[in-house]
């Protein structure tokens, strides 16, 4: 065809600054922002505050493409600089909070940050982590120190700060009819975001502005909102952007309820008092909530929506949520995927459709959201499909314009992740004839006996449905006749006791034979800084002498 153009008027690159600039227009005089009992701003302000952190930045020498870290809990500094920063053309990198110095020096060194927020709470780590760098002859990046919200650097007393400047001095820098510097092309990096580090050393994965913004619409369909939702934040912003839900609630004109701490009463208390309609974490928040005390459990004047991400809860925890009045949505993703890439909610005309209470759970994961090309369960060798069979196991992979440009300064590795034309997960699943995936395990950590593949996750959400357990994972142990055998890590909750038969009798009621931990390890996880258990270090444990203590 003739007279195509491609130009301004029809062509603006990708980016969720867009969110912001329409709810300051559109939703102006609504409440964005609620902290403490102190705090609320409403979109205007939000607008306004986030203009002149970019206004800031440029005037402190941060430049297009320079990067910004963050290292705070979910404050509302934390969630303005998810706009202040890529609005002054920077990107942003918001650090999981339980970082030792050590890890922080390393990470700020890869990133080559050129500044800092830290927040009054962390401000020894990040301290000793700048101290790390200079005595390493690198740099360190400068430091704007977050006081809580009412307060300046000078007037608290909680902590002794040592910065350049504090964010409210960087807010009174800043002008509010500053330029906004919009990227150039829509797949610049907004983010770098870092894998979890369960399976090896933490990658740094980059989103894009056309990534970022997408996936941002995309959360909106998965997990059924409407406009203008209260959104409790219960899920870190650290964690992808907070599975882009900081710039999707700008796109909504939604209120946020930024929260320092998460506790069963605060989400309670918090749905009470400001009508929370979402609010999202790992399956450990079902557990929150469900063993909450009676007291703090207030009732809920509407159905509230919580999704969940991470391994499956076991069907009891999830009725007594349910039982409560929460509407439970269970996704599966990852740092690449820019958080849950597969979502289904819970809906009880589907369960008549399994045999058991724990095939309802298993097979939750559900089919991808629309703007997710494809999900595919691959061989990873010949790169073709497996048969729907609820039987054939595969890898789990994903073509989509929602997933990461790459790992920072690790091209050999983002080659190996696209082999193919598609995202290797390292999961693994089986496809069922309607379509659903279901996952397995980790391709690492799935257990092979006698023949018989052993889903580790499946094992472990029956052993914390135990009343008397509140940690518990599963590696395979090394076994002469079967290959390997399930070996279970348990940590008993405080004031109770538990024997290894009690533990295995209780599985043996609820899973077949072969799944049944034929060892069980009683005391504390090995867990990273980011509290995600090491099943590494746990193989290493029972392979690498004949016997185990404390069986």
């Amino acid at each position: 065809m003739e007279g195509l153009v491609l130009c301004p008027a029809n062509y603006v690159p990708l980016s969720p600054i867009s969110f912001l600039e329409r709810a300051a227009t559109v939703y102006g005089d609504r409440t964005s922002i609620v902290y403490g009992s102190y705090v609320r701003f409403s979109w205007k302000d939000t607008f306004a505050r986030c203009l002149k952190v970019a206004s800031a930045l440029v005037q402190l020498k941060i430049f297009p493409g320079d990067v910004v870290v963050a290292l705070a809990p979910n404050v509302p500094a934390l969630y303005e600089l998810h706009f202040g920063v890529p609005m002054a053309g920077a990107v942003l990198s918001a650090l999981n909070t339980r970082l030792d110095a050590s890890t922080l020096a390393l990470t700020l060194e890869q990133l080559n940050a050129k500044l800092i927020f830290v927040d009054y709470q962390f401000n020894d780590v990040a301290l000793k982590a700048l101290d790390l760098l200079s005595l390493k002859s690198v740099k360190p990046p400068h430091l704007v120190g977050i006081p809580e919200c009412d307060k300046s650097i000078s007037s608290m007393d909680c902590k002794n700060i040592s910065c350049d400047l504090d964010y409210n001095g960087l807010l009174e820098m800043g002008r509010d009819d500053f330029t906004i510097i919009r990227p150039n092309k829509e797949c610049d990096p907004i983010s770098v975001n870092y894998t979890s580090g369960s399976t090896g050393k933490p990658k740094g994965v980059i989103y894009s502005h056309r990534a970022a913004y997408l996936n941002s619409l995309a959360e909106i369909f998965r997990f059924d909102m409407r406009q203008m939702p209260v959104f409790l934040w219960t899920v870190d912003m650290f964690r992808c952007n907070g599975w882009c839900l900081t710039w999707a609630m700008a796109a909504l004109g939604a209120t946020n309820i930024c929260l320092r701490n998460v506790s069963a009463e605060v989400i309670f208390d918090s749905i009470s008092l400001h009508k929370v309609t979402h609010f999202c974490g790992p399956p450990a928040i079902l557990n929150t909530i469900a063993n909450a005390p009676a007291s703090n459990q207030n009732p809920l004047p509407f159905n509230v929506n919580v999704i969940i991400a991470g391994p499956f809860p076991y069907s009891e925890i999830l009725a007594k949520v349910e039982g409560l009045g929460f509407n439970v949505y269970h996704g599966y993703g990852m740092t690449e995927a820019l958080g849950p890439a597969i979502v289904r909610p819970w809906k009880p005309e589907l369960d008549s459709t399994f045999e058991n209470e724990q095939e309802k759970i298993i097979n939750r994961e559900g089919l991808h959201n629309l703007l997710i090309e494809g999900v595919d369960v691959k061989d990873p060798n010949t790169m073709k499909s497996v048969p729907s069979d609820g039987k054939t196991i595969g890898e789990v992979m994903f073509r989509s314009n929602i997933l990461m440009s790459g790992y920072l300064k690790n091209s050999e590795v983002t080659q190996e992740a696209f082999r193919g034309g598609w995202y290797h997960t390292g999961d693994l699943g089986v496809r069922h004839q309607n379509g659903y995936i279901q996952m397995k395990d980790r391709g690492k950590d799935i257990i092979i006996s006698g023949g018989e593949a052993i889903s580790t996750l499946e094992v472990e959400a029956v052993l914390l449905s135990h009343p008397k357990v509140s940690e518990a994972a599963v590696v395979g142990q090394s076994d002469a006749l079967l290959n390997e055998v399930p070996c279970a890590f348990v940590k008993v909750k405080e004031g109770f006791g538990a024997s290894a038969e009690e533990i295995t009798n209780f599985c043996g009621n609820r899973l077949p034979d072969h799944m049944i931990p034929k060892s069980i390890v009683f005391g504390d996880l090995p867990v990273n800084f980011s509290g995600k258990v090491q099943k590494f270090a746990m193989r290493e444990k029972v392979n690498g002498s004949t016997s185990l203590s404390n069986c």
